[in-house]
């Protein structure tokens, strides 16, 4: 049986409404902002689709800012270890000059 077209705009408008709230999208979360039973949210396919494509986004997005933050965490830490060795590099030229002009 096809989803009630009033219920998928109200479970879109609250799938998206939890998006921007920044909340996670569960069955129960829809069921009460839409009034529609959790078990209709369940066995009506189109719903479930609704839903569970919305979850997929979500989960899709987190990861996304979970490996920007890792990269941009990365990029630091190799930054302070091409910093430290040029230190190293510049240090060693020093004493090889030194150790030149001393010979």
């Amino acid at each position: 049986m096809p989803a009630d077209p009033g219920h998928l705009t109200r479970v879109e408008a609250a799938c998206a409404e939890l998006t921007a709230a920044g909340q996670p999208i569960t069955f129960a979360g829809i069921a009460a902002r839409t009034q529609i039973s959790r078990t209709t949210l369940y066995r009506q396919a189109g719903l479930r689709a609704v839903i569970d494509d919305h979850r997929a986004r979500g989960h899709d997005a987190t990861a996304l800012t979970s490996l920007t933050i890792q990269i941009d965490q990365i990029r630091h830490s190799v930054e302070a270890v091409a910093a430290k060795v040029r230190r190293h590099e510049e240090t060693i030229r020093r004493l090889e000059r030194a150790r030149r002009t001393g010979q």
